[in-house]
């Protein structure tokens, strides 16, 4: 995790020159909005530090592939929910050639409401990172088509986007001749199986040879090995990896194989404009959505060229665009509310003068740890977390008139920290 660059030296020279600065006083408070980071100060010396622009801009990474087979309109999407993305897309397989990746900011209606509140100088959302993966094709486990480098890229990610072509369209060619969704999910699917297999009797065979030098590392290997065979059943069976029920410890133990079919899945139906309106008409969405919980995934639709066409369009214009397909939002709200969804994520966030910003935190996170996600050390040194749930900080308007009021909470290292909270830490390095 990247840290504050220089404040551990100068934390450690303010003690030491200054009788009134020690180690066991320096008080450190999170100060919204320098340079669009938040920083970790000591409070006399924190103009000193601003000056010098030494702040630390931490947040946790997600990352979410976009796969598919050729031609299903997975760039096409990427490059319209990626500002400025730079993925050449084509009616022609295999044109991402290298994995293109775009950061977009996550929607929150939220963050507006809370810098017009705190009159924010800045606002800053959380983000997502869509990698676009190159096309696949039957036997890519095997390296047919890209197969190798799509297996090695996909690895990376933390939840996979796969696009389903829910449209036809005589000009845009099918890699396989004819629109059929359930063969298409199955084709990605049994490659990506096909590579866990591959990766884990491999593992087991070095587990096998393999020669323990002490009880406690032949026990986690034997943990290890019994996981994976359980793993290795399963997909053998037609079921992915993420359908085991592992322990703790035996998740802990596999995870360094990056099993692909470990991955949440979303499957974007890709529909045409005429459809995103009403998709409950489409077929082939249907057949997507039912796949998709007989899985144990998500489902989502969105049209690769409604979503082109919104790029180019101001807010207002989008709303209205939108309203008039009789849709309720964008591909990339369905697509994060998904993910989120699937993955177990929650947003917090902290506001004043400088700055509103929201952070991404996994479900079931205690203060302390969520407090981490800004700064190791804010976790380290936690003292206690001032607590206000998002609507009623908007009710009252300020955090000062939510404490007058009672609603502002003095929450401690046992608090798990709730959708929508709004923070300010308390604590000591």
């Amino acid at each position: 995790m990247p840290r504050l660059v220089g404040a551990r030296a100068f934390f450690s020279s303010a003690a030491s020159s200054s009788s009134s600065l020690t180690s066991a006083s320096v008080s450190l408070w999170i100060s919204p909005g320098i340079g669009g980071n938040v920083g970790l100060f000591p409070r006399q010396h924190a103009l000193w530090l601003f000056r010098r622009g030494m702040s630390s801009k931490i947040s946790m990474s997600l990352r979410s592939g976009i796969v598919g087979l050729p031609n299903v309109g997975k760039s096409t999407l990427f490059n319209a929910l990626v500002e400025n993305a730079k993925a050449q897309a084509a009616n022609f397989p295999f044109c991402t050639i290298e994995p293109n990746v775009g950061i977009v900011a996550v929607p929150d209606t939220r963050l507006s409401v809370l810098t017009d509140i705190s009159s924010s100088k800045q606002t800053v959302p959380a983000s997502m990172e869509f990698v676009d993966i190159a096309g696949l094709v039957k036997g890519a486990s095997k390296g047919e088509g890209l197969g190798n480098k799509f297996l090695q890229h996909i690895r990376e990610v933390d939840s996979i986007v796969q696009v389903v072509r829910c449209f036809d369209d005589s000009d845009i060619l099918h890699v396989n001749g004819k629109v059929d969704p359930e063969a298409d999910i199955d084709i990605i699917n049994l490659e990506l199986a096909f590579s866990d297999i591959a990766q884990i009797e491999k593992r087991l065979e070095k587990l096998k040879k393999g020669r323990a030098k002490d009880p406690q590392t032949k026990a986690k290997e034997d943990m290890e090995a019994a996981a994976l065979e359980r793993i290795n059943e399963a997909l053998l069976a037609g079921k992915a990896a993420r359908t085991v029920d592992l322990s703790n410890d035996e998740r802990k133990q596999v995870q360094q194989l990056c099993l692909l079919t470990m991955k949440p899945v979303i499957y974007a139906a890709n529909v045409a404009e005429t459809d995103l309106g009403d998709p409950s008409k489409n077929e082939y969405v249907q057949r997507v959505v039912k796949t998709a919980a007989d899985l144990g995934s998500e489902a989502v639709v969105v049209s690769a060229q409604v979503e082109s066409e919104l790029a180019e369009l101001d807010a207002k214009e989008r709303k209205e665009f939108l309203e008039s397909l009789g849709a309720a939002e964008g591909g990339l709200g369905s697509l994060v509310k998904a993910t989120y969804s699937l993955l177990g994520l929650r947003t917090y966030f902290t506001t004043g003068e400088k700055e509103t910003k929201a952070w991404t935190i996994k479900s079931g996170m205690t203060a302390p740890q969520a407090a981490g996600v800004i700064h190791s050390d804010f976790e380290r040194g936690f003292i206690r977390a001032e607590t206000v749930a998002y609507k009623d900080f908007v009710s009252v308007g300020s955090l000062q008139a939510a404490r007058e009021k009672g609603l502002l909470r003095s929450e401690g290292k046992d608090y798990v920290v709730q959708e929508g909270d709004v923070m300010l830490f308390r604590f000591n390095v």
